[in-house]
């Protein structure tokens, strides 16, 4: 069905995609909408990094994950109603630009959190986005009455949560935490009632979602890139700390490499099977891509800490590296890798994400985290992933 005569103002019937469509890989426009992300990750890693240095590490940690529960939270539904109901017509495109539009007014009220506690700037962006979610979840109402129910659940949940975020705004401020964290399950749970609530789920495309999580990865690692980069040019500039700037450098590459390594060992599309396993695959990456994002922080913090431009101890700093590490493995081994591995397997990367929080102690800081993420890699070599079919 169309709506216009004219070739370029048609309209595609927004129908259900195959779950099993051969050869479907990320769009153009998908890798278009993640530029953005760029931009709000880099920014509210850099705020991180800056909180951490002043020794604000309270705030500054809660503040992270509160905007990037924002960033993230976008992020995923687009990538979710995208893998069921793509289209690639001037409304879909224009609909998904103004998503874009509102995670830049959200990267632009980053700093306002973290300075002020201010969060109106990055509600308003947050709004925007899930408004133009709201117009898509609406229109592949229209076109799939199988599963109308599940998409109207899905643009009626979201935008009774959007005026909630909206009135949170008018609240006073000391009730401006305690409100974001109830509607941050408001927020989670509309996937959960939707989907249990429609006489039919929304389809996933396995190989499509992992492959638009491994992207999205791949950008927030590359902010790791950029700090071990950094520490270059900081070497340039300290003569004095020469050694120990271009040792972290090249320590937070062979550690970034290695959480590459880990993370794309097992083949993510075994663990979407289920509505259950969907979920759970999907809300654990929170925490694994937040840990990316922090990590890159961490080595800043580090490099300040070299050239003696942080507040914070040797010993304290050491800790915003190793922490995230440690739950991006333990995040990734949770959700992809134990189903798809051996006994030992199982044993070592757990037990070598554990190890990792006991690198401060030592005296030569990272080296251990080193040598720990090298030997997890190494067993991954050596034992390959075991074919599954998945499951629960």
């Amino acid at each position: 069905m169309t709506t216009s005569s004219n070739p370029r103002l048609r309209l595609t019937s927004m129908r259900p995609r195959d779950p099993h469509e051969p050869g479907r890989v990320a769009s153009t426009l998908e890798l278009f909408f993640d530029l953005v992300f760029v931009v709000a990750v880099s920014v509210a890693a850099a705020q991180l990094h800056h909180a951490l240095t002043e020794d604000h590490i309270a705030h500054g940690v809660m503040s992270f994950l509160i905007v990037f529960f924002a960033i993230w939270w976008a992020w995923m539904n687009f990538t979710w109603f995208a893998t069921s109901f793509a289209t690639d017509d001037w409304l879909y495109r224009v609909l998904t630009i103004v998503q874009m539009g509102g995670v830049l007014v959200l990267a632009a009220g980053i700093e306002r959190v973290f300075a002020d506690e201010d969060f109106r700037v990055v509600v308003v962006g947050y709004v925007v986005m899930r408004v133009a979610m709201i117009a898509q979840w609406l229109r592949a109402s229209r076109s799939a009455p199988e599963t109308r129910r599940t998409t109207l659940t899905y643009a009626g949940g979201i935008a009774i949560v959007q005026v909630l975020w909206i009135g949170l705004m008018f609240l006073p401020h000391e009730v401006t935490l305690i409100g974001w964290l109830v509607l941050v399950v408001a927020e989670v749970s509309v996937p959960v009632v939707a989907e249990r609530r429609g006489e039919q789920t929304t389809p996933r495309h396995p190989h499509h979602i992992t492959e638009r999580y491994g992207l999205f990865t791949l950008i927030l690692l590359g902010e790791s890139l950029l700090a071990s980069a950094n520490a270059i040019i900081e070497a340039v500039h300290e003569h004095e700390e020469l050694a120990p700037l271009i040792g972290i450098s090249a320590l937070t590459l062979i550690v970034t490499a290695a959480l590459w390594w880990i993370y794309f060992w097992p083949p993510h599309h075994n663990a979407i099977t289920s509505l259950g396993s969907s979920l759970r695959y999907g809300y654990v990456h929170y925490f694994v891509f937040a840990a990316a994002g922090a990590f890159s922080a961490g080595v800043e913090v580090q490099i300040d800490v070299i050239t003696h431009h942080s507040k914070l101890s040797e010993f304290v700093a050491s800790f915003t590296m190793t922490v995230p590490i440690a739950i991006f493995v333990l995040g990734i081994w949770w959700i992809a890798l134990r189903a798809n591995a051996d006994r030992v397997v199982n044993v070592v990367v757990p037990v070598g994400a554990v190890l990792v929080l006991f690198d401060p102690i030592i005296p030569v800081p990272f080296i251990v985290t080193t040598v720990l993420m090298v030997a997890i890699v190494a067993t991954l070599v050596i034992r390959p992933p075991i074919t599954v079919g998945g499951g629960e």
